[in-house]
């Protein structure tokens, strides 16, 4: 349980650290990084999931999340149903990365936080601002999820600290 409150306050604290770039249409979650924890612990699940609803209160606390309540609920259960997925695809892996394990955080957030914000920021739903917005959050999910996640990967298996911080 304290790995995964460990998770949780990273987790705050680098949405935090950048409120801009966290909430709004074109996003960039730092933390997001650390959605391939799971690939190394199931306590990630849970402190993916407890982070992010952290994050998403505070924000709307601080007058940045303008999806207010929705992000809280739906933002909050598509990171734990995401976290979930990429702990089940663990063990696919290509040349030895797990890359498709990368792939849920990316998928999932994509067309639900693309959806929030198509219903409160774009002011209603139609195909091509769903497009848009599935769009514009599938790159900053890609960007952090896949591409910087799997740096983190790389950084802690070579180094070993997986080996020591995951038991």
């Amino acid at each position: 349980m304290a790995e995964g409150g460990l998770i949780a306050a990273m987790y705050t604290a680098l949405t935090l650290a950048v409120p801009v770039a966290s909430f709004g249409l074109a996003q960039f979650r730092v933390s997001e990084i650390l959605t391939v924890l799971p690939v190394f612990t199931p306590s990630a699940i849970p402190g993916l999931a407890v982070g992010c609803m952290v994050s998403n209160l505070v924000g709307l606390a601080m007058g940045a999340n303008l999806a207010g309540a929705w992000d809280i609920l739906f933002g909050t259960l598509a990171t734990l149903v995401a976290a979930w997925m990429t702990y089940g695809m663990r063990n696919i892996r290509i040349k030895g990365v797990p890359a498709p394990a990368t792939l849920p955080p990316v998928v999932i957030n994509a067309l639900v936080v693309g959806l929030e914000l198509t219903l409160v920021l774009l002011g209603g739903f139609s195909w091509d601002q769903y497009g848009m917005a599935v769009a514009y959050v599938a790159a900053g999910q890609f960007a952090a999820c896949t591409v910087l996640g799997l740096i983190l990967y790389s950084a802690l298996e070579r180094t070993g600290v997986a080996r020591r911080m995951f038991l």
